[in-house]
């Protein structure tokens, strides 16, 4: 199996759970937030829904600057706006992973913030890292949701809400 497919196996298989886990966000609780330095539920999962879409931005720039780039999210309100975003970038980054070859995944990639480099990897390592990105933020969104008593679907398996512990 080639780097790409790879890639892609495992693009596919984190978009099923992450899909799962954006699902259940319930509509009222866009601004709840657990903590005063946490995210609101509404920013957490509107990251997560537009980490797909880092794929596409790694594969066709070589760096990301957030001093030239300031952050400006997408407005999301409800589940359905939420779905529907993560299934674009999905989409958009599926596609430019299943168009590249093996040597697109060589250069060097770079995030950093004006002079100062937060990190710098090939364009495979990034995707990798956003992959664990998008793990990352799922497994914080769960916490979140559990607070809130919402039962959370399993990811690499059955969760505990699943089975009825």
């Amino acid at each position: 199996m080639s780097k790409i497919q790879e890639l892609l196996k495992e693009m596919e298989q984190e978009a099923i759970t992450t899909r799962k886990m954006l699902a259940i966000v319930p509509n009222d609780k866009y601004d709840w937030q657990p903590h005063p330095k946490s995210m609101t539920i509404r920013k957490l999962a509107t990251h997560i829904g537009e980490l797909p879409g880092w794929v596409s931005m790694v594969l066709t720039t070589r760096e990301l600057d957030f001093a030239n780039n300031p952050y400006k999210p997408v407005e999301i309100n409800n589940t359905t706006e939420l779905l529907d975003y993560f299934d674009k970038t999905y989409k958009d980054g599926h596609e430019h992973l299943a168009k590249a070859t093996e040597d697109d995944l060589l250069p060097s990639w770079t995030l950093r913030n004006g002079e100062h480099i937060l990190a710098t990897g090939t364009r495979a390592e990034f995707i990798r890292t956003t992959y664990c990105q998008i793990v990352h933020h799922r497994a914080q969104l769960g916490v979140f949701l559990r607070l809130l008593n919402v039962p959370i679907p399993g990811s690499y398996g059955p969760s505990a809400d699943e089975m009825n512990f």
